[in-house]
């Protein structure tokens, strides 16, 4: 199993935490001699309390908001499990199981992990933040093909309304995912009309707010 560390990315946001409430105190002061300033009100309370009350308060505060993004950073990181006959990659609340002769390729691609089957089709797409050597080497100890890049990255084409050549729907599912990345807390919404996209053939990438797609050609009888 490769998996990040639950106590190192709680210590993190801590520590990130604890700074945070540590400059707090000092920013309010700043911000209090302004003319003109954002949050004046906060700012203007946070002076107003004496020390040492303030900095420890702001610290504490720091503290819980440190531990609630690293619970939450946790929630999201990717886990990926591999023995000799599966692969399986929990993410969220999700889990996502492929037997051994599914998994033709393991790419990175960018910051993404992305499991392709023996005809090009991608099998799943994640973000992932685990150290890249590290997965290439279990996935070689298990007998899985690894690549450092994506091999059919130069079929991507940019989507654009309207393009010819996608099957019958696709446009409308990339329109609507167009629409839904643009909104906050739209990746599980992004995430499903990707998954559509792949029931009718369609491989999607994103490259900053762009999607560029590509059909792997039908395997040969």
């Amino acid at each position: 199993m490769v998996a990040e560390s639950v106590l190192v990315l709680l210590l993190f946001w801590v520590v990130c935490g604890v700074v945070v409430g540590g400059l707090a105190p000092l920013l309010a002061d700043w911000l209090v001699t302004l003319p003109w300033a954002p949050l004046e009100g906060p700012a203007e309370l946070l002076s107003s309390i004496s020390e040492p009350g303030r900095t420890i308060g702001a610290v504490g505060v720091g503290v819980l908001l440190g531990l609630l993004v690293g619970f939450f950073a946790v929630h999201e990181s990717l886990t990926v499990k591999l023995s000799g006959d599966r692969v399986v990659l929990d993410v969220r609340d999700d889990s996502q199981e492929f037997g051994r002769d599914d998994v033709a390729l393991a790419v990175r691609d960018g910051k993404q992990l992305v499991l392709l089957d023996p005809e090009g089709m991608e099998l799943a797409r994640e973000d992932c933040h685990l150290p890249w050597r590290r997965l290439a080497d279990v996935f070689a100890e298990h007998g899985y093909r690894w690549a450092d890049e994506d091999p059919h990255r130069a079929e991507f084409r940019r989507w654009v309304p309207g393009v010819p050549g996608l099957p019958e729907g696709a446009d409308a599912l990339l329109r609507a995912r167009a629409a839904v990345r643009e909104k906050d807390g739209g990746d599980q919404d992004a995430r499903e009309l990707r998954g559509e996209l792949l029931r009718l053939g369609v491989v999607v990438r994103d490259e900053k707010k762009r999607q560029y797609w590509r059909m792997p050609a039908p395997r040969l009888p």
